[in-house]
């Protein structure tokens, strides 16, 4: 079986390859294919096991040469070299197959390799749909309202164009020109009058100034004296490259501002259309105001850490007249400033913050009125307004003022920056002004100019002489290195007319001319000195100015120094600039306030909230309603209580002088009921009414005072009485009391008055012990009088250490003869008969003690009244028992008692009014009380300076400048923010 596998293999072997091919090539065993290999030698015996045979002569870790095994013996030698010849194809067809595997792997794996870095790739990169906000909504809608195909075939073709479009330089000529300067130039020309000669070619559209050709004089030399061009001819054929060149210039200068027109104007409409918003979305704050609402808050800001306020703003100074304002309009692009010929208009520093908008408007910092910038009347508005506030903030005595105006002017176009328009300076104070004018304005001008980040544009009138300036010497000393000065020269027409030297102008604008460094010099022309003239009128005066101007022309001044535009352009670029290297320093500093602010606090008031002043007047706002509040439930009883006793203290003394005393004089009942009746009616109408609504509306003012008081415990604040203390005098001033109840209070008091009829013992007794207090405090006061006058007597003298005084000793001896008289006349009347008063005078007299008349009547006065009183008082008590005989009106009976029913009238009129007030009180009064109360305290929360007057103290002070402070810091981190996500 393995012979006859054997043989079968071989065969099988022989058919695979060519017998001839086999025998040309003499391929040995060794090349074969392993699959043929191991078919070959696994059915002949005679050769060594497969296995080892491979892993000696063919393992893939062996590199060396292999020999071919040596033929075994026997007579097959022929044999197996014929197995080896025919296998050499089928080595050849598995190594072709194997190159076309590995080509094909190679591909597979390089594309999915390719595909798979792709991807990662594509992995990395954002995705941009998140940032589509950034481009305005109505853009992706551009292509549905507008047919941009339609647009394109209306458009004129270009040779159209060129038909409207003016006659072109001949680009050939000005290049011989240019060709026959540089010969001019590099070769020179004749020698006579060729010094002194130079050219300077015109700014570029570009604004990139052309250096002039050269700035040496062309000097002839021996070989220009061969040429084939005569002098004048140079000379002619220059100047007319200077006039190509400069026409060329202001052509394409022109297109160039119609282009930027077209620009604000498509500029306009996309903001318009952003600002309305498709779908209404939210808009930041410009940087712009987030910058000057820093400035605001710095303005109102005073820290006892000297925290000074070093962040950038565009200082505007010159002299008076000198044009600042006319500069700023020109900035601003609107007329928007009060004007005077020759005199003071800007009386204090006008903060005006500048930012693009769609709209060219104009709004006051706490006003939320917009003035409309196109229209005529809207800017007579503003300059009104700022000249009135301007007035306002100016005190009494004073020709201007520290405190700064706030305004932001808005438009397109309008480059982004804050300015500050200070008052001019002056040489002389004229009449009508301060005295201390002068040292103030430069005051103020010192305390802007003195911030080291400050932007300083430095106005000088170029019409005058420079000998005449003052603004350049006060710059020089804040700015001697001339960092942050721009220096501006005004009136550039007049200059040019008026001086007989025009060099002079080139002077300045170089820096040679004053005492002062810059870092740009600009010159400017702001109008024709006409009030009414619009600022287009003003650019295009400029403009026509600028372009036919021999100091353009001749070099003297650059096109990058002249107009506002340029100036514009060149003050925002040195704000920003200074504000992204400063701000950030300026934060910290007040990081660094802060910081110190929070620890005083911490350390002086540990159990108190941080309460700035408008919120501690919030809560003293409220404690003070709750004690209004608290007024209208004081109950009926103690109102009555108390209008009955201050009313019977402000009546009883003209009750018991002008109607009891009086009317007991008479000698029968019937006399005296008609006296007291008579006197009573007349009191009514007169003067009872009036002193009721007196007593109460003092009632009124003493409770309410004395609730204010009482309300203090140990949770009250101090800090707050000053302020109650205002408001409840403010409150009782504005108070009016309504009198239309007067008239019905009279008819209430006569109708009580009238009444006699006491219906019961109670109301008896009460009328007794009424008159009874009233009597015995009458002679009580009588008696300290009596006393005053006679002085202390031998107890008092004797125990006190005390004598009588030659006045007292006079009246002592007066009153003993008076007291004889009185005890000889009980019924005596109440007044002495001249008779009378001579027998006593000359009893002292024979006593050795001179009297006066006047002095005899004073003293009998008193001790009648005495006298009176403790008659009526004895009669009092005899009238306890006596209303029975009252109930029968006193018949069959010696006992009359009218001046009890007297007492009683006096008393229930006292009572009934009493009543009749509290109602009135309650029910209407204290309301309106209320009512004053909220109107007051709403008056102070508006009016700053009174609440900074009544609530004050270190402890407020220092909240208020610990939360502006904050509030500060929070708007420069997220301004800095914003400057960063800008940049």
């Amino acid at each position: 079986m393995l012979r006859v596998g054997s043989a079968v293999a071989c065969m099988a072997c022989r058919n695979l390859v060519s017998p001839n091919m086999g025998v040309r090539f003499r391929m040995p065993l060794q090349k074969l294919h392993p699959l043929s290999r191991a078919i070959h030698h696994r059915y002949n015996s005679s050769v060594t096991p497969p296995h080892r045979s491979a892993a000696r002569h063919f393992t893939s870790m062996s590199r060396l040469p292999m020999q071919p095994p040596k033929p075994p013996p026997g007579g097959h030698s022929g044999w197996r070299y014929q197995q080896h010849r025919n296998f050499w194809m089928l080595r050849l067809a598995s190594r072709l197959l194997k190159l076309r595997y590995i080509v094909l792997g190679s591909a597979v794996g390089g594309g999915y390799t390719a595909k798979k870095t792709y991807e990662e790739w594509k992995d990395m990169l954002p995705d941009m749909g998140e940032y589509n906000w950034v481009i305005p909504d109505f853009f992706w809608e551009l292509s549905k309202q507008i047919d941009l195909d339609k647009l394109t075939k209306m458009l004129p073709e270009l040779v159209e164009i060129a038909k409207f479009l003016p006659e072109l330089p001949d680009l050939d000529k000005i290049g011989e020109n240019f060709t026959f300067l540089k010969s001019i130039l590099f070769t020179g020309v004749g020698s006579k009058g060729a010094s002194g000669q130079r050219l300077l070619l015109a700014e570029a559209p570009g604004d990139t100034p052309v250096k002039a050709a050269t700035d040496a004089p062309v000097t002839a030399t021996p070989e220009a004296s061969g040429k084939q061009f005569r002098k004048s001819s140079d000379k002619e054929k220059v100047d007319q490259l200077q006039e190509e060149l400069l026409r060329t210039q202001m052509k394409y200068q022109r297109m160039l501002e119609r282009l930027e027109k077209e620009n604000k104007e498509l500029r306009k409409v996309v903001l318009q259309k952003d600002e309305k918003g498709i779908h209404q979305r939210k808009v930041k704050k410009s940087l712009i105001d987030m910058y000057s609402e820093v400035l605001d808050i710095l303005s109102d800001f005073d820290s006892n850490y000297n925290t000074q306020d070093h962040l950038p703003r565009v200082v505007v100074v010159g002299d008076q007249s000198a044009g600042k304002t006319s500069v700023l309009e020109m900035i601003a692009q609107a007329r928007i400033f009060p004007r005077g010929s020759g005199e003071m208009m800007t009386r204090s520093p006008v903060k005006v913050t500048l930012s693009e908008g769609p709209h060219h408007v104009a709004m006051f910092k706490d006003s939320s009125r917009e003035f409309d910038l196109g229209k005529e009347e809207d800017l007579a508005a503003l300059r009104h307004e700022i000249e009135l506030r301007m007035r306002k903030s100016v005190k009494e005595g004073q020709t201007v003022s520290p405190e700064t105006i706030s305004l932001s002017v808005k438009g397109p176009g309008i480059q982004r920056m804050v300015l500050v328009d200070l008052p001019g300076v002056i040489s002389t104070v004229t009449a009508g002004m301060a005295t201390d004018t002068k040292e103030t304005i430069f005051s103020i001008s010192k305390n802007y100019m003195q911030n080291p980040n400050a932007i300083i544009l430095c106005i000088q009138d170029g019409s005058v002489d420079a000998e005449r300036s003052i603004v350049t010497d006060l710059v020089s000393q804040m700015d001697p290195h001339g960092k942050r000065t721009i220096f501006v020269l005004t009136k550039v027409d007049l200059a040019e007319k008026n001086l007989a030297s025009s060099n002079r102008i080139q002077q300045i604008v170089e820096g040679k001319l004053f005492p002062m460094k810059a870092l740009g010099y600009f010159a400017v022309v702001t109008g024709k000195g006409s009030a009414g003239e619009s600022i287009n009128s003003i650019k295009d005066y400029e403009e026509d100015f600028f372009q036919n101007s021999r100091l353009l022309r001749d070099g003297m001044l650059k096109a990058h120094q002249v107009t506002t535009k340029n100036l514009s352009l060149a003050v925002s670029d040195c704000f920003w600039k200074m504000v992204r290297e400063s701000v950030e320093q300026q934060a910290d500093a007040f990081k660094a306030s802060r910081f110190n602010l929070e620890t005083e606090w911490k350390n002086n008031y540990p159990r108190l909230r941080e309460l700035d002043r408008n919120e501690l007047f919030e809560k003293a706002k409220n404690e003070i309603l709750d004690e209004v509040i608290s007024l209208s439930q004081v109950t009926p009883k103690h109102w009555e209580a108390i209008l009955q006793k201050k009313l019977w203290e402000r009546v009883s003394t003209h009750v018991i002088e002008n109607i009891y005393l009086p009317a007991a004089q008479t000698m029968n009942s019937g006399t005296f009921n008609t006296t007291v009746d008579i006197k009573l009616k007349q009191w009514t109408d007169k003067q009872l009414p009036h002193k009721a609504l007196e007593v109460a509306w003092e009632t009124l003012q003493e409770e309410f005072a004395r609730f204010m008081a009482e309300y203090k415990g140990k949770d009250q604040d101090d800090i707050f009485d000053k302020l109650k203390e205002a408001v409840k005098d403010e409150s009782i001033k504005r108070h009016k009391w309504n009198e239309t109840a007067m008239d019905s209070l009279r008819v209430i008091q006569h109708n009580t008055l009238e009444d006699r009829s006491i219906t019961d013992k109670p109301q008896w007794d009460a009328a007794i012990q009424f008159m009874e207090e009233t009597l015995q405090a009458r002679l009580k006061d009588t008696d300290s009088v009596i006393n005053d006058m006679a002085g202390p007597y031998w107890k008092q003298r004797w125990m006190s250490w005390t004598s009588r005084s030659p006045e007292q000793h006079i009246c002592n001896e007066t009153k003993k003869e008076l007291e004889r008289l009185l005890k000889l006349h009980e019924d005596h009347t109440a007044y002495l008969a001249n008779d009378e008063v001579t027998t006593v005078r000359k009893n002292l007299e024979g006593r050795g003690v001179d009297v006066d008349p006047v002095l005899i009547k004073d003293t009998w006065h008193q001790l009648y009244r005495r006298h009176f009183l403790q008659k009526a008082l004895h009669h009092c008590n005899l009238c306890r028992r006596g209303f029975y005989y009252y109930q029968r009106q006193f018949v069959d009976s010696e006992l009359e008692c009218n001046d009890v029913v007297l007492f009683w009238r006096i008393e229930r009129m006292l009572l009934i009014t009493a009543n009749t007030l509290r109602q009135q009180l309650i029910n209407t009064e204290v309301r309106r009380l209320e009512k004053n109360v909220k109107e007051v305290l709403e008056d102070f929360g508006e009016d700053n300076e009174r609440k900074v007057h009544l609530i004050t103290g270190r402890r407020v002070q220092l909240a208020e400048d610990l939360k502006k402070v904050r509030e500060i810091q929070e708007k420069l981190e997220a301004f800095i923010e914003a400057l960063h996500e800008e940049k």
